[in-house]
């Protein structure tokens, strides 16, 4: 199934590329999220009007994504609260993407957008966790995120 993608996909292309893709993956995953679109002549010309408003963004969005890179560099780490079973280091839960991106806001950080949040794995203990925040495609920080009992 060929495909223009209309966001970034990790692994797969940035807006504007034309990929081909297995055909569930396209129409269970891709379009539904409106990550992209069905590739037809229409559509190739939208192409090139997704790429030119790219291109103009990219710049700017660049400059920005650094200076949110900056302001959470200077956070240091982030406390996040969770509940824990008496006397052990487990967690009742795990602590998602939303969870870090609250945390960050209440430490007086930036708004983030949770799918920029990316948790290698789960956590689910308490202590320092290191967490990736994808802000461009160019601009990665790695952030320090303490979880303490909540109790």
């Amino acid at each position: 199934m060929k495909l223009i993608l209309t966001a970034d996909v990790t692994g797969l292309g940035g807006p504007g590329d034309i990929v081909e893709v297995k055909d569930g993956y396209g129409r269970n995953y891709l379009l539904p999220r409106g990550l992209a679109i069905l590739a037809t002549k229409g559509a190739a010309k939208q192409v090139e009007v997704i790429r030119r408003a790219q291109d103009n963004r990219r710049v700017r969005d660049l400059d920005h994504a650094k200076e949110i890179k900056a302001t959470l560099e200077g956070l240091g780490s982030v406390t996040l609260k969770a509940k824990a079973a008496a006397g052990s280091k487990k967690l009742f839960g795990s602590v998602t993407s939303s969870d870090v991106v609250s945390a960050v806001r209440a430490a007086g950080g930036p708004t983030l957008d949770k799918r920029a949040v990316e948790i290698a794995g789960h956590i689910k203990t308490l202590g320092k966790h290191s967490v990736s925040v994808r802000l461009h495609p160019e601009v990665t920080v790695s952030l320090s995120v303490e979880v303490a009992n909540a109790s």
